[in-house]
């Protein structure tokens, strides 16, 4: 099936949905680099997402679901194929006693003001968190000694053709070191929900104002970056990994390895995504050959 051919049945199908294409997916992910993908579609909704997907299983063309895009890096040469773009209608938030739905396309920080006006305790190391809370059940992000699989009751799920909608809880979506069994699937987050405990929303917005503090003096957040660039090595950090080969500050073109934390990538002003994946390689090379460990990307490569 072509681009048009697509577009064509797209719109038939599902009257009105957003369709865009050859679209700088700079623009859509938080490293603001990277090339274009050939097409997209930002379905308004769950209903429009299954139908959209079922269109797209068909198609014989790739795919993908793009959340907040704090984690992907699209290569300069593009991604030939179609990104579905969660969009607004996954935006929502609502508590039920301890626990709260949050639509698949809810910012973390906004999860965890709700978190904190409800007077919910458990979410706190959760605050700083970029992305939307699909993608973070994705790959069951983390943060100062919390993970996603310690709150999340269960997510509300899509398969990846569309055909069916079904929930998974924190067991059954075997949710490991920023791995769940999504990975494999393909199948897609719509709404999550998490299970919190009644707290003190004084000693929680402490804690909260204490890890936001931390992440801001300890990670360099006034730039574009992917968060942790690199998987933790079992017995090692690799921020102290890259900082002990004596990469810290090292650059290709607009790409460097932070001066505040060797952990992270980031992009100083004008990086295209082949400085940032040269960079990458550079440091896997030298960590591998100072200490015999190979980094494993924690960050989405596309394309």
């Amino acid at each position: 099936m072509s681009f048009d051919d697509i577009r064509k049945e797209l719109g038939e199908r599902i009257p009105g949905v957003c369709i865009e294409e050859n679209v700088p997916m700079a623009q859509y992910t938080s490293f603001r680099a990277g090339g274009k993908a050939r097409m997209m579609v930002i379905p308004a909704d769950a209903e429009q997402l299954s139908a959209v997907l079922g269109v797209l299983s068909g198609s014989g063309v790739q795919y993908m679901v793009l959340g907040n895009g704090t984690n992907i890096l699209v290569k300069d040469s593009g991604y030939d194929g179609v990104i579905v773009k969660i969009g607004s209608g996954f935006d929502y938030v609502r508590q039920e006693g301890c626990r709260l739905v949050c639509g698949s396309g809810t910012r973390m920080s906004v999860a965890a003001k709700a978190a904190l006006e409800g007077g919910l305790s458990g979410f706190e190391f959760a605050s700083g968190i970029p992305g939307f809370t699909g993608g973070a059940v994705f790959m069951n992000a983390g943060a100062y000694g919390g993970e996603m699989k310690d709150i999340l009751r269960r997510a509300k799920i899509v398969s990846k053709d569309g055909s069916r909608e079904f929930y998974m809880t924190a067991d059954e979506l075997e949710m490991g070191y920023r791995h769940t069994k999504l990975h494999d699937t393909g199948d897609i987050v719509t709404e999550v929900e998490f299970v919190l405990e009644e707290g003190n929303r004084t000693q929680i917005k402490a804690k909260m104002s204490e890890l936001m503090e931390k992440r801001n003096s300890r990670q360099p957040v006034n730039f574009p970056s992917a968060g942790s660039f690199f998987k933790r090595p079992e017995g090692y950090f690799a921020g102290k990994l890259i900082q002990d080969a004596g990469l810290k500050g090292l650059s290709v073109g607009g790409a460097q390895v932070s001066e505040l934390h060797s952990g992270f990538i980031i992009n100083r002003g004008g990086a295209t995504a082949t400085d940032i994946l040269q960079l990458m390689e550079m440091i896997q090379a030298r960590v591998f050959d100072e200490f015999g460990v190979r980094l494993e990307t924690e960050v989405r490569i596309i394309g």
